[in-house]
């Protein structure tokens, strides 16, 4: 099979391709031939930096869409010929890839292979960003950093669709503004002036629940725009700075909460949890009203494109690499 594997950690150029022996599932997983796999910045760190690898060579991809080859001894509810879409901690780059049963889905209902590659990191994310954690009540103001992104494509629609009052975003140019305005965002702001301008739009009071995957400065100026009684949920730091610290003296006066979320390391801890709240997620989307637009699409032995138009901070929406030949 075709797989794009990393030897060395660096720039795109280390995503190769190469040719192996398929995979076989073992007790409990399922081999899937891949359709199309989600390109994700948890990706660009691994290649980078080795975020989350645990040995080399590695071969990346968190989300695929495609059919079940082969199922491992004591799965149930999956067979061979099945549309499904999957989530793993990596493998996804290739022709087959092996995913845990507890994290292998069929297709929501109305969802072609395309769409629902774009699926299983990002919505279960925005889900439990703005669900489970931040708890969203009826009336919040609600801020996300990254609107434009995949997460926060998702994460301004299922705001909306949750009862906020005001959805705010950031976006890092204003070539991006008008596709987070399509997703449920009433105002969105450039990141450099965010803080500002978040608390001139709520006349001083700032906001209920922010969202932030960049942490570093960011972090700490998204947590200065939270009203009495905000939650701030981190879910990744895609900036270079040292991570996020947060003591009494910042939280005690407002009664402000900060909290964390990583599907990876739910995907690790708890896969049973895991597969409950994307079976959750995917209820929302099945309601209908939801949408994530698919930006950019690559043949898989282009990953190195793909993950150089991800690095120039230019995309919107989610990218997918197309492997089914």
């Amino acid at each position: 099979m075709r797989a794009i594997v990393i030897e060395e950690f660096g720039g795109p150029e280390v995503l190769r391709s190469a040719e192996l022996p398929a995979p076989r599932p073992g007790p409990g997983e399922v081999a899937i031939d891949v359709a199309y796999a989600g390109v994700n910045f948890a990706d660009i760190k691994a290649r980078a930096e080795g975020y989350r690898v645990e040995s080399l060579p590695f071969r990346p991809g968190l989300d695929v869409s495609g059919t079940v080859r082969a199922t491992g001894p004591g799965v149930t509810g999956l067979a061979p010929g099945q549309e499904v879409v999957a989530f793993m901690t990596g493998g996804g780059y290739a022709e087959t890839a092996v995913a845990p049963a507890d994290t292998v889905f069929p297709l929501p209902a109305g969802v072609g292979l395309r769409t629902a590659a774009s699926l299983p990191t990002v919505l279960p994310t925005a889900y439990a960003l703005l669900h489970e954690i931040a708890r969203l009540r009826e009336g919040d103001t609600v801020l996300i950093q990254g609107a434009a992104g995949g997460v926060g494509t998702i994460a301004g629609q299922l705001a909306r669709t949750f009862g906020a009052s005001a959805v705010y975003g950031t976006v890092s140019s204003l070539d991006k503004a008008e596709h987070a305005l399509k997703s449920g965002y009433d105002q969105v702001f450039l990141a450099d002036t965010f803080d500002t301008d978040v608390m001139e739009a709520t006349g001083g009071r700032g906001v209920d629940i922010a969202l932030d995957a960049l942490g570093g400065e960011t972090f700490r100026r998204t947590l200065a725009v939270l009203a009495r009684f905000g939650r701030l949920v981190s879910f990744g730091s895609a900036g270079t700075e040292e991570p996020w610290q947060v003591g009494p003296g910042e939280t005690y006066g407002r009664g402000i909460s900060v909290a964390g979320f990583s599907m990876m390391a739910m995907a690790a801890n708890d896969p049973r949890a895991l597969r409950d709240l994307v079976m959750r997620s995917f209820a929302v989307l099945t309601d209908g009203g939801l949408e994530l637009p698919i930006s950019a699409e690559f043949p898989l032995a282009e990953a190195a494109e793909a993950h150089r138009l991800v690095e120039s901070r230019t995309t919107t929406g989610k990218l997918l690499l197309r492997v089914a030949r």
